[in-house]
């Protein structure tokens, strides 16, 4: 008796060490993934992490191409190992009558188009495919499938957040763009072989090299263009500007030895193939449309707010992504309640309004607590608690991309709808410590799900006015105002 007590008391003390000592090297591979982090950060970037305290918003956008028409900007995925899959950010600016020129990538993108309206062609299936973008469309574009995005608003400037999936990238850069259009700034991957390669490929006389030549040296603007006649003068411009039937039938003259001899010129470049072909390839019949967002029903609604979520179940592109995209809008003090994503890390940025974000450790000690406003990023890691809550003055909408095209399924720890609510049981109550009619009473206090109300813990907005007053005054920018007169972070 007295042996089998002795080897109860080992297995206890035993137990109990185990314990502590998982706990203690949780709590040691936490810091480490931290210091890690930080020792990763540029010094503006240190700067900004202190000042806000928090490893969870992510570092103000890059410029990665600027030209006279535009700008794209990006932000990189957190590292370590409790990212379940990296997810850069992008953020793309054009001019009215501007383009972003053919080229492919070596990692897959979803579009989301915040203000104004774009025309995007890609390759779908060995077909030309041409959609009409406007506020709120979602459009997914793999990778390797060559692009281009037009704005050809006259008055408009266009707004497109992306996501950019590395996972099957080369891992030369953050992503590797391929043009196919270019000349000097920045290069065709054309040029790039000999002119005897090219003469023979394009089927062009030796009289015609130079003009090749010429073609494939003449273009110096960037990746981002302009399209209007006062900037590029050009077929390509005529052509752009024509409507999808004008353009098809214009072509086809050029391709039937009926255009004048600057079109001639061009009628050989194959280099823009997205203008030949016959008319399902200008239209794309059974390609893939947009999908907009804001069209969609809410998946929850109450009187303090809403959600939304498209994954592949939704919107088919996205099964083959692996990822999906989110949208909430909370009214002013609301709060969405604790939750957990039990499948994919989640990758948001704030639209509209102010608000908080509170994310929690597995060890149950707080990791952020952070305000944040128009343009600020933040990432939750999967698995990891968190809640958002809006300030108590405006609405809060943020919007975001998940790690999975597969359902979600959120669980949410706290509301009618709560784990608690489905594990209401002896054990639970046990777990806490208190009595059943206890645990009973605490859970069901609360009547409402999902989004609740009036939360005390909204902030109030004098922080975020010193914020920005701070911000005004030389301290971290990032993208901001996401309305018609939109700065993506620049002046």
């Amino acid at each position: 008796m007295g042996k089998g007590v002795s080897f109860l008391l080992l297995a206890l003390v035993l137990c109990y060490g185990v314990t502590v000592a998982m706990g203690y090297r949780g709590e040691k591979q936490w810091r480490k993934e931290r210091e890690r982090r930080e020792e990763e950060m540029e010094p503006e970037e240190e700067e900004e992490s202190e000042s806000r305290k928090s490893w969870f918003l992510m570092p103000k956008s890059r410029p990665v191409m600027t030209t006279d028409a535009g700008e794209m900007r990006l932000v990189r995925s957190p590292g370590g190992r409790i990212v379940d899959k990296p997810l850069h950010m992008g953020f793309i600016t054009m001019e009215p009558q501007s383009l972003f020129i053919p080229q492919y990538l070596d990692s897959s993108l979803i579009l989301f188009v915040r203000t104004g309206e774009a025309r995007v062609g890609c390759i779908y299936k060995d077909e030309m495919v041409e959609r009409r973008l406007k506020i709120g469309d979602v459009y997914h574009i793999p990778a390797g499938s060559t692009f281009y995005i037009l704005n050809p608003g006259e008055g408009q400037r266009l707004h497109i957040i992306c996501s950019i999936d590395p996972s099957e990238s080369l891992n030369l850069d953050t992503f590797q763009s391929f043009f196919i259009g270019g000349g000097t700034h920045p290069t065709s991957v054309l040029a790039g072989f000999g002119p005897e390669t090219l003469s023979t490929a394009f089927n062009v006389s030796k009289v015609s090299m130079s003009k090749l030549e010429e073609i494939m040296r003449g273009q110096q603007e960037g990746p981002i263009v302009h399209v209007t006649k006062f900037h590029a003068p050009s077929i390509w411009t005529k052509l752009s500007q024509l409507q999808e039937q004008d353009r098809l039938k214009q072509v086809k003259r050029m391709i039937q030895g009926e255009a004048d001899e600057e079109e001639k010129e061009w009628s050989w470049w194959k280099l823009f193939g997205m203008f030949s072909g016959n008319e399902r390839r200008v239209f794309g019949d059974k390609a893939p449309d947009s999908y907009n967002i804001y069209k969609r029903k809410a998946d929850f609604k109450n009187d303090y707010g809403w959600s939304v979520a498209v994954d592949g179940s939704v919107y088919k592109p996205f099964k083959h992504s692996g990822t999906g995209v989110f949208l909430v809008n909370l009214t002013a003090g609301s709060m969405m309640a604790p939750h957990v994503n039990p499948r994919a890390t989640e990758y948001g940025i704030v639209l509209r309004g102010t608000g908080r974000i509170q994310i929690v450790y597995p060890n149950g000690t707080l990791a952020m607590d952070a305000r944040v406003r128009e343009g600020d990023m933040f990432w939750v890691p999967r698995y990891f608690a968190f809640c958002q809550i809006a300030s108590r003055s405006s609405p809060f909408e943020f919007f975001g991309f998940t790690t999975t095209s597969d359902k979600n399924r959120p669980q949410f720890l706290v509301g009618a709808n709560s784990l608690l609510h489905t594990f209401n049981t002896p054990e639970l109550a046990a777990a806490f410590g208190v009595t059943e009619e206890r645990m009973r009473r605490f859970i069901n206090a609360q009547k409402e799900a999902v989004i609740l109300p009036s939360a005390s813990a909204a902030p109030p907005d004098e922080d975020l006015k010193e914020r920005e007053e701070k911000s005004e005054d030389g301290g971290p920018k990032v993208i901001r105002n996401f309305g018609d007169q939109m700065i993506m972070g620049f002046d």
